[in-house]
Parts: structure tokens; sequence; C-alpha cells
């Protein structure tokens, strides 16, 4: 890796440990903005890198530097009720970035964020059924169905962002 991508990167883990921070408590599962961040890293550095910045933040939760959800941290977190959103999050990265890439249509670049946060919410919604003992049910109405609306907003907004991003810094 080249120091420049190293620095993109370690940003992106920054930006989604802050992210983080941003958060409503809805029950098992707080509302964040992390979302936004995750499916911006995919958008801005492209598929490979993206998904090493979230790898990077999964990492350096699971080791103990608070960076999750309430400055918190530890490998128990990928075991709790938000554990799979958390893995989720470097293949939602790969996904919006796997579209974002060679292409500059915004339809493409919409798609790859709608898919990655269907990553996010498949992962999430698995992880936190079995957490609920198996519940699957509960688990989506808790889970996943208050987070929609406004996680397609920020899926949206990450678009428009990451667009305004790459034109402003054609080298990215």
């Amino acid at each position: 890796m080249k120091a420049r991508e190293v620095a993109l990167a370690g940003l992106f883990v920054a930006l989604t440990a802050v992210s983080a921070q941003v958060q409503i408590p809805l029950g098992p599962v707080p509302f964040t903005l992390q979302v936004l961040v995750v499916l911006l890293s995919g958008l801005i550095l492209g598929p490979k890198l993206g998904f090493v910045s979230q790898a990077l933040y999964v990492l350096a939760g699971a080791i103990g530097l608070p960076v999750f959800a309430g400055f918190t941290g530890g490998f128990v977190h990928l075991y709790g009720p938000t554990g799979g959103y958390l893995l989720a999050f470097p293949v939602a990265a790969l996904v919006a970035g796997v579209f974002s890439k060679g292409w500059e249509n915004p339809v493409m670049w919409a798609a790859g964020s709608l898919l990655g946060l269907g990553v996010i919410y498949l992962l999430g919604w698995l992880r936190l059924g079995l957490y609920l003992g198996g519940d699957f049910g509960k688990a989506f109405a808790v889970g996943v169905l208050p987070f929609v609306p406004v996680d397609v907003a920020k899926a949206v907004l990450a678009v428009g962002i990451a667009r305004a991003v790459r034109m402003a810094l054609p080298w990215l």
C-alpha cells in the first residue's frame, strides 16, 4: 500500500469511529451515522481500500479500542446484538465500492449504496436473530424496520457527498 492509501484508510477508520458516537438508542441496536461513513468509504476509496478501512475499524474495536458506539470496544461486541452489523461493514464498503469504480453513473452508485445497505441489514438481522434466541421476526422488527427510512436517506446522501468529493479530488 502507498502512504496515501494508508492515510485515507486511517481517515475512514477515524471517521467511522466518530460516526459511531453520534447515536440515538432504539433498543438493542442504536441509530448511528456509521452507515453513512461505511458507504462513503466504499464510494470514495473504492472496493479494496473501502474494505480495508472498515476491516481495520472492526479490528480496532475488537482488540479493545473504544471506537464502537458509546466509546466501547472489545471482541464481545462481535458476539453481541450489533455484531452482525459491525462484521458487515467491510463487505458493505466493498459492494458500494464495486459500483463506484469505473462508473460515473449516479444510478449505479445509488444501487451500490443500497446493496451495501442490504448487506448490513442481512448480516445484522441474522446475528441479532441468533442473539434473540432465534426470534428472527423480532430481530427484523427491532433491528431492520425502524432504520430503513433513515438509512435509505443516508445511502442517497452518501452518493451525493461521494460524487462531490471525487469531483473535487479527481486523484482519488
